[in-house]
């Protein structure tokens, strides 16, 4: 179905690959397209349940494709409106990530660079492997560095002096430091990634399909609550959405009998 995109499938899980290796996984418009695309279809996806993002070969992303946006004369089109225009297909991806109501874990080596760097902040989860270096390097070729929600994302996750540093100046953050500051989750030998990405994987489609969605929807609806009241909305609701289902029911009683649950509720 896609030339630049990977996608594997099974039992609930989807491994979707970044598949361009011969060009560390740069963001093409091909590529950029094919991401949109999977972005939307997967929202109406019932079967899909967790998704691993991860980049062929040496790196995770390395940002825009340079070559590609030199050949086209520097830009990402010919005028302001053209421009614009392309700029959306990129900052759509990040917001289609967002809104996919399954959770998405980045598992990240090598390059994640500009826009790759926002793919990864994107994600609900970042796992990062030993050689994972991360950047802002949009604002070392001479554009700002705030794209693709790093200036939104960044900053609730590191805090706003951290986040200005790694903005303002494109330096690499390399996997050490980001555990540190909590921009990652956990730092494993590069051999170990995929396993455990899909180990944590393992761990979140132990829980029902509703409660895993609902959990995002108020992770994402509550990082700008207004207060803790406003949350609490957000949170009674989805509460009182799961008690109704069969699968709250099931969970409940494989709790008591000290089994695994069964959960279909799509």
């Amino acid at each position: 179905m896609y030339e630049m995109l990977k996608v594997e499938r099974q039992d609930g899980l989807v491994e979707l690959t970044l598949n361009r290796p011969e060009r560390l996984n740069a963001l093409s418009r091909e590529l950029v397209r094919e991401l949109g695309d999977f972005l939307a279809g997967i929202a109406e996806d019932r079967e899909a349940r967790v998704v691993i993002l991860r980049g062929a070969g040496r790196a995770f992303c390395a940002g825009l494709d340079l070559k590609e946006a030199a050949e086209a004369g520097g830009g990402l089109g010919d005028s302001v409106a053209s421009g614009m225009s392309s700029q959306r297909d990129f900052s759509q991806v990040v917001v289609r990530m967002r809104r996919a109501p399954q959770p998405i874990i980045a598992a990240v080596h090598g390059a994640a660079s500009g826009g790759g760097f926002s793919l990864a902040l994107a994600a609900d989860v970042r796992i990062a492997a030993e050689s994972a270096r991360m950047n802002a390097a949009f604002i070392r070729i001479g554009l700002t560095g705030c794209d693709m929600g790093s200036s939104y994302l960044l900053p609730r996750m590191v805090g706003a002096s951290v986040a200005a540093e790694i903005l303002l100046t494109g330096n690499f953050v390399d996997a050490a430091r980001a555990e540190k500051l909590g921009l990652v989750s956990k730092v494993v030998p590069d051999a170990e990634l995929d396993a455990a990405a899909r180990a944590l994987a393992s761990d979140m489609l132990r829980n029902s399909p509703l409660g895993l969605r609902l959990t995002k929807e108020g992770l994402n609806a509550n990082l700008d609550a207004a207060g803790l009241e406003q949350a609490l909305v957000i949170e009674d609701r989805n509460q009182i959405l799961c008690t109704l289902t069969d699968d709250f029911r099931e969970g409940m009683k494989a709790f008591l009998e000290k089994r695994p649950a069964r959960y279909n509720d799509r």
